[in-house]
C-alpha cells in the first residue's frame, strides 16, 4: 500500500474514469487521504495481514494511492511491470519498492512491460485484469488502458487464458478498468453484470466462474457505481478476509454478503476521500504472491 502525502484527483485521467469526482472546490484532501490509508493498513494489520507500507510525497504523482496498476507479483518468483497511458501515473513506478520485494521474498524475475508505453500500449496491471488463479483466466473489460496485445503478451508469459469483453456504465461510457466490475475470490465472485454488453460473453463468464464452483453474486449498476466490485480477498491470522470499502459494504445486500460471510469475513476500511480519485480499496492494494526468504 502507498500512503499519499500530497492527494489529489488526477485531471489527467478524468476522460475515461467516470468514477473520479472533482476536488476543484473543496480544498486540500491530503491530510484526509493520508489518515485514510493510515486507518485502512491499520485495520489490515490487525487482520494479521502483512502490509508493507511505502509513503508517496511525489507532487506529481497523484494515483500513487493506486499501486496494484504499475506492478503485480506472482507465484514462482515473477514481478510483472506495466505501461501505463497516463504520464503521470508512469511516475509512480519506484524501484525502491521492487528491491523491498527482492530482499524480502524470493523473486525469480522482474518482467517489464513499461516499454510498450512508446507504442501506446497500455494494460494497467490488476486494474486492467480481474485474474482468475484457480481457472487460469484473465478477465479484461476492453478500454483504452487494457490492449489486447499487452493483454496477450502478459498471458501467454504468466500462463493465463485472456477473457476480453465490452461493458459500459448506464450513461454508455466504457467501464476503465475491470477491477471497478469484477471481484474473483476463492468461493464466489461478485460482477456487474448488467454492464457486459454482449448476453452471449456474459453467459460464458458466469458458466466459467461456476464451473469452478464459485458462487456468483450478480452485482446492479448502482451497487458497482458505490464501488462494490472494487474488493479483494486476502489472507489473514485466521482465515480468508474480504477488504471492501464501507461505501461497498453499505451498498450490498443482506443475502449477499451473507453468501461472502460463508467464505471470507468482510473488513469494510473507510476511504471515501480516496475512492474520490475514482479507485477503491481493491486499487488501493498490490498484492503479494511471492515466497516470504526464511
Amino acid at each position: 500500500m502507498v500512503r499519499p502525502h500530497h492527494f489529489t484527483v488526477n485531471d489527467e485521467t478524468a476522460a475515461d474514469n467516470h468514477f473520479q469526482v472533482s476536488t476543484n472546490s473543496v480544498g486540500d484532501l491530503s491530510p484526509l487521504a493520508y489518515a485514510e490509508i493510515t486507518r485502512a493498513a491499520g485495520l489490515l494489520k490487525e487482520q494479521g495481514i502483512t502490509v508493507h507500507l511505502f509513503e508517496s510525497e511525489d507532487n506529481d504523482a497523484p494515483d500513487a494511492v493506486f499501486p496494484n496498476n504499475w506492478f503485480s507479483t506472482h507465484a514462482g518468483g515473477y514481478v510483472a511491470i506495466y505501461p501505463m497511458k497516463a504520464s503521470s501515473r508512469r511516475r509512480e513506478r519506484r524501484s525502491d519498492v521492487i528491491s523491498m520485494l527482492k530482499s524480502r521474498y524470493r523473486v525469480q524475475q522482474v518482467i517489464d512491460y513499461s516499454g510498450l508505453e512508446s507504442d501506446k500500449l497500455f494494460l494497467e496491471g490488476t486494474g486492467s485484469m480481474v485474474l482468475d488463479h484457480i481457472d487460469r483466466v484473465a478477465y479484461a473489460v476492453r478500454s483504452v488502458r487494457t490492449d489486447p496485445i499487452a493483454l496477450e503478451r502478459f498471458c501467454t508469459q504468466f500462463s493465463f487464458e485472456p477473457m476480453v469483453f465490452a461493458a459500459k456504465d448506464p450513461r454508455g461510457f466504457d467501464i476503465y478498468h475491470t477491477n471497478v466490475l469484477m471481484c474473483v475470490a476463492t468461493d464466489f465472485a461478485m460482477i456487474g453484470l448488467e454492464m457486459i454488453t454482449d448476453s452471449g460473453i456474459r453467459r460464458e463468464i458466469v458458466r466459467r466462474l461456476e464451473r469452478t464452483g464459485r458462487q456468483v453474486i450478480g452485482l446492479t449498476n448502482a451497487q458497482i457505481e458505490k464501488f462494490a466490485g472494487n474488493a479483494i480477498e486476502l489472507l489473514g491470522g485466521n482465515g480468508r478476509i474480504l477488504a471492501l470499502s464501507m461505501t461497498a459494504l453499505l451498498a450490498l445486500t443482506t443475502d449477499q454478503i451473507d453468501i461472502i460471510s460463508a467464505s471470507a469475513r468482510p473488513v469494510p476500511l473507510a476511504i471515501p476521500t480516496v475512492e474520490r480519485a475514482g479507485g477503491s480499496v481493491r486499487c488501493t492494494i498490490a498484492g503479494i504472491h511471492l515466497t516470504p526468504r526464511a
